[in-house]
């Protein structure tokens, strides 16, 4: 399968700004704007709301087909170089079989999210498409003034100015979640800043693993389980992969993480994989990021004998901010004798 990597933006494209699940935008506009401002005055993006972007959000859970139609229309449209979700939600795999699939991968654009995204992100991966886990409007660009400088700078080196390889670093700070929405004059603050200290855990692996990118919320990928909108098993798809998954602000339980990497072990991914990669867990407790650690390597090392794959944990992508831009299909490289992560080509042409 041809990868179809979509144009790199440049200042003054126009950016379609939709909403796939929870209409988030309509029940709170001035959060939505802020990161349109982002959008428009720190990367000179021109914005086109569709539709369902400030729709209500009882009319957008009604209608999953219209959903669909704006991501379709936002593709076919020539005068629109990018699509990003407004917000995540809980159902937008309910859009995945009203998509215009010979639309959208005649004109590949970049497509960004997370959380709920990943329904899209996942699906038009496994077709082909390279796709963008990473910030929405409203969560990640709408609080970008009070995130490190670093992160405005790193979402232009994946999707605007792209070079042949990138290595990802820890970015110097991070925050847990944001202030209330409703806060009376919320300006996009988060929860206080705290120090990157602990940076990224390397829990194990002593080679150097190269495969093409592909995952996302944990819950969300569950979801997609079962249908026809996942990988079969017996395919070749799972074939020197770096899979990443991030929990989200639901806070799935140590436990439950488990049972969900226990069932890619009986998928036979891990065998199969050249690498894993596990976001900062959102709300848990030093004392839960250690257990988390040593569960997965218990699932992963011993329950599927995969003792050699890579394994990084609580790295910069998910339910905290600010977060990485993961590239869907794209080739990476994790070298653990250097501590590295890094993309071996860019993903925009």
């Amino acid at each position: 399968m041809n990868l179809l990597k979509p144009n790199r933006l440049r200042v003054g494209d126009a950016v379609a700004i939709v909403s796939p699940s929870w209409g988030g935008p309509g029940l709170y506009p001035p959060v939505f704007d802020l990161g349109l401002r982002t959008l428009r005055d720190d990367f000179g993006l021109r914005i086109v709301e569709y539709p369902t972007a400030r729709a209500d959000a009882d009319w957008l859970e009604r209608n999953p087909q219209a959903r669909a139609e704006d991501i379709n229309r936002a593709f076919a449209d020539p005068t629109v170089q990018a699509v990003i979700a407004s917000i995540g939600g809980d159902d937008s795999i309910r859009l995945l079989p009203y998509l215009d699939m010979p639309v959208i991968l005649d004109h590949p654009k970049v497509l960004m999210g997370y959380s709920d995204t990943t329904t899209l992100l996942a699906y038009l991966n496994q077709r082909g498409m390279v796709t963008f886990n990473g910030p929405s409007v409203m969560a990640g660009f709408a609080q970008a003034r009070h995130l490190p400088d670093t992160f405005v700078q790193h979402v232009r080196d994946i999707v605007m100015d792209p070079s042949p390889t990138y290595e990802y670093r820890p970015f110097p700070a991070w925050a847990n979640h944001y202030k209330r929405w409703n806060t009376p004059g919320y300006d996009g603050e988060t929860a206080p800043l705290a120090p990157n200290a602990e940076g990224w855990r390397w829990l194990q692996g002593s080679r150097r693993g190269e495969g093409r990118l592909f995952g996302g919320c944990l819950s969300v990928l569950d979801i997609m389980k079962g249908t026809r909108f996942w990988p079969e098993p017996d395919s070749a798809f799972w074939d020197g992969r770096i899979l990443f998954l991030e929990t989200s602000e639901d806070k799935p339980g140590v436990e439950q993480v488990a049972r969900t990497l226990r069932n890619y072990g009986m998928q036979g991914v891990f065998e199969r994989l050249a690498g894993l990669l596990i976001g900062r867990a959102r709300d848990y407790t030093p004392e839960e990021k250690e257990q988390l650690y040593i569960r997965v390597v218990q699932v992963v090392a011993e329950e599927f004998e995969s003792a050699e794959l890579p394994i990084i944990a609580n790295l910069d992508f998910g339910h905290t901010d600010p977060q990485f831009v993961l590239p869907l299909g794209i080739l990476a490289e994790i070298d653990c004798d250097a501590r590295t992560f890094r993309l071996l080509e860019p993903a925009v042409l």
